[in-house]
């Protein structure tokens, strides 16, 4: 084919294609756009919930920053009325002190009679049990009936005839005759009777008081068996003579114990 014949095929083939080029054009720019329109679509509902996913993050520093505020806030009152519990546990605890201390004081002229049996004061039991207490410790102890400001039985329910008698409290008008009274108790523990009944005499404590002495009771036991003559001072101070003849107190009853244990090693 000669040159001439080529170059006119080529222009009939040109011709042909521009057609289907054109069209091609047309649809990649359709695509394009559809294509184009999906993704700005995508976008923009990604850039929506972005902006909700924004918001909720906001909001939820908003809120945490609300609670540490308030947590802050809860923190500092809470050491606030720490400090105001333990001053108010400080002054009940001296005004509890001072109670038993009062009441302490307003028993300071008792004692306590255990084994007196039931109804036998009669209808007067002050002047009863003055006159008992002159036939118990007779006169050489006690030059006249004492002198005493009352005389009731225990505030208890009353016991029936097999159970044991509730225990008298008696209130001397002199301090040292009740002193006197309590001291001859001790001195002649377990000797004292009223007609066949054994009677026992201590001092009149209150609750808090007979708590902290009662947690003593055992060692006590252990020390009178000892030898080592244990005196407990009011409230509830334990003191002993030691071999020396001197005064040691022992702060506790654990201190008390630890104290037998190396008295009896010593022995």
């Amino acid at each position: 084919m000669t040159t001439r014949a080529r170059t006119e095929q080529q222009k009939k083939e040109d011709v042909i294609s521009e057609p289907a080029v054109a069209m091609l054009k047309a649809m990649l720019e359709d695509h394009r756009s559809s294509l184009s329109a999906e993704i700005n679509a995508s976008i923009t509902r990604l850039e929506s919930k972005l902006d909700n996913i924004q918001s909720a993050i906001n909001d939820h520093d908003q809120r945490l920053s609300s609670l540490e505020d308030a947590a802050t806030d809860t923190r500092k009152d809470m050491h606030d009325m720490e400090v105001k519990l333990a001053a108010v546990m400080d002054d009940n605890a001296k005004l509890k002190a001072k109670l038993v201390d009062l009441e302490s004081r307003s028993r300071r002229n008792n004692i306590r009679i255990v084994g007196v049996p039931e109804d036998v004061e009669g209808p007067r039991p002050t002047a009863f049990f003055s006159e008992m207490l002159l036939e118990v410790f007779g006169k050489d102890i006690l030059k006249t009936a004492p002198d005493l400001d009352r005389a009731h039985r225990a505030l208890a329910a009353k016991p029936g005839p097999a159970a044991k008698p509730r225990a008298v409290v008696v209130c001397f008008h002199n301090f040292q005759t009740r002193e006197l009274v309590v001291r001859k108790a001790r001195e002649l523990r377990g000797k004292l009777r009223y007609k066949d009944s054994p009677l026992h005499i201590f001092e009149d404590y209150c609750p808090e008081v007979l708590e902290q002495r009662s947690a003593y009771r055992g060692v006590m036991k252990e020390l009178y068996n000892l030898g080592l003559k244990p005196a407990l001072r009011f409230p509830a101070r334990l003191f002993i003579v030691t071999n020396e003849g001197n005064w040691k107190r022992l702060t506790s009853p654990e201190d008390a114990r630890s104290y037998i244990s190396s008295h009896q090693s010593a022995s």
